[in-house]
């Protein structure tokens, strides 16, 4: 299968079908937590911190991944998936046309091919795209519409879930998330500690 999986990705680099041949910009970094230290009022202090890790939340590495409909968007410029794909009844694809026909368990830069071993697309109660930071982040905390995840776990899922953590090394031809999964994973930490505060736009 994997080596179904490569040939399939170099034909598709032969071809140009939707892939990223430029070289990546530069990830702009994040403010470290310290930097709202300053801030007394922690409701202020919340919205900075949220304001900040809204970097990468809105960055096309997690937007592909959160559409709001059953197509998944790629590159920097979020562009619909090609070749046309779908989400299916799992996140993982359609029958015939799953996630991992293309995408193996890691990077093939030849190619600019991402792969992971559990790609798939974010449930669509996850939805993303479309929504001003403020709606997502009032998502983000409600258990019906993130998984079913406590604040706690949604530290921990953010600070260390290794398909987030590929949003920060996600191969060439490609822009990283901002700054690094650990100084977000602490922005969240320090958001949900100081109130978890959600803009209201």
């Amino acid at each position: 299968m994997r080596s179904t999986a490569i040939s399939l990705a170099g034909a598709l680099a032969i071809i140009g079908i939707g892939l990223a041949v430029s070289a990546a910009t530069p990830a702009p970094g994040l403010k470290p937590v310290s930097e709202f230290a300053s801030i007394a009022d922690a409701k202020q202090r919340s919205l900075a911190l949220f304001s900040e890790a809204g970097k990468v939340i809105t960055s096309a590495r997690c937007m592909n991944c959160h559409p709001a409909g059953d197509r998944p968007a790629q590159g920097d410029d979020r562009h619909p998936h090609l070749p046309l794909v779908v989400r299916g009844i799992d996140g993982f694809g359609a029958i015939g046309m799953r996630c991992t026909t293309c995408h193996g368990p890691e990077n093939f830069d030849p190619a600019r091919l991402p792969g992971h071993p559990e790609w798939h697309l974010a449930p669509i109660e996850m939805a993303w795209v479309g929504k001003s930071l403020g709606e997502i982040c009032e998502q983000i905390k409600d258990p019906k519409r993130n998984g079913g995840k406590s604040m706690e776990q949604l530290v921990h899922h953010m600070a260390e879930d290794s398909l987030v953590g590929w949003g920060w090394h996600p191969g060439a031809g490609r822009t990283p998330a901002p700054g690094t999964q650990v100084e977000f994973g602490a922005l969240i930490k320090a958001w949900t500690d100081s109130g978890a505060a959600c803009p209201t736009t």
